[in-house]
């Protein structure tokens, strides 16, 4: 988070922030300390006064949560340097990681939970439509303008899980679509669509943007809150100062909206 950081999404940072903290209060405190075992000088997991071998099977466990401690603490101090760099104040405590459920209807009209297990079984890059489009390379994809590699690359800077034109099937249509990006807000374990609008003209955009909300509302899914949109016309160029302020109200939305039914 170097490049990008005059665009760090305020309440995403602070989600992430709690997240480490909360991730780090549900773990136990383990410590590495040597004892004598039957006589034998070795080096022991201690936890609440516990003694425990490394080889033992608790043991393999509390290694995995040693580890598991030390990339929490980086992170929590990684993001807590970034937060002290660009805002005053401590991270709000009610932007809170809890698990937010939200759900579209399929073609079948099964409801499909938008969480890590749905975000984990979209195909990155599936859309086979036009691949000549698709001329500018970033991090192994090729994407079909600059600005969609802007967007991919703040994804990456910005540490959000992120599939490039991955295939969903929706209420009311019987062929797939494949939205710009979906993002995984892990901290949530919720996913949201992104829909970036590269027009010539306005008028354009304002009728390709009809149908696709269209689309989506009839599947259950709600625009501004599900899916998020970016834009850029040649009078206006894409800014990344609007992914964020989209991400932001992304995460608080979702953490302080009254439920949204289909």
């Amino acid at each position: 988070m170097t490049i990008l950081e005059p665009y760090i999404p305020k309440e995403y940072l602070a989600l992430k922030i709690n997240y480490c903290k909360q991730q780090l209060a549900a773990l136990p405190e383990v410590t590495m300390s040597e004892r004598k075992v039957k006589g034998t000088t070795k080096k022991v997991y201690l936890v609440k006064n516990h003694i425990y071998l490394p080889d033992s099977k608790i043991g393999t466990k509390l290694q995995l949560v040693t580890q598991q401690r030390e990339e929490l603490l980086c992170d929590l101090s990684k993001y807590e340097g970034l937060w002290n760099s660009a805002f005053r104040g401590l991270p709000p405590p009610d932007i809170a990681p809890r698990k937010i459920v939200r759900s579209y209807l399929n073609n079948n009209d099964e409801p499909i939970i938008m969480d890590s297990a749905f975000f984990n079984n979209l195909k990155n890059d599936a859309d086979p439509f036009y691949p000549d489009n698709k001329k500018y390379l970033y991090n192994g994809t090729y994407y079909r303008s600059a600005y969609e590699v802007d967007i991919a690359r703040y994804y990456t800077e910005q540490e959000i899980p992120f599939k490039y034109e991955p295939e969903i099937w929706i209420k009311g249509l019987n062929y797939p679509i494949y939205p710009d990006f979906v993002f995984l807000i892990k901290e949530l374990d919720l996913c949201k669509i992104h829909e970036h609008f590269g027009m010539k003209n306005f008028s354009n955009y304002a009728q390709s943007l009809q149908a696709k909300c269209s689309n989506y509302s009839n599947a259950g899914l709600v625009m501004d809150f599900d899916v998020i949109n970016t834009y850029n016309f040649d009078s206006i160029p894409f800014d990344l100062s609007m992914l964020s302020t989209k991400i932001n109200h992304a995460v608080y939305d979702s953490l302080f909206a009254m439920d949204i039914p289909y």
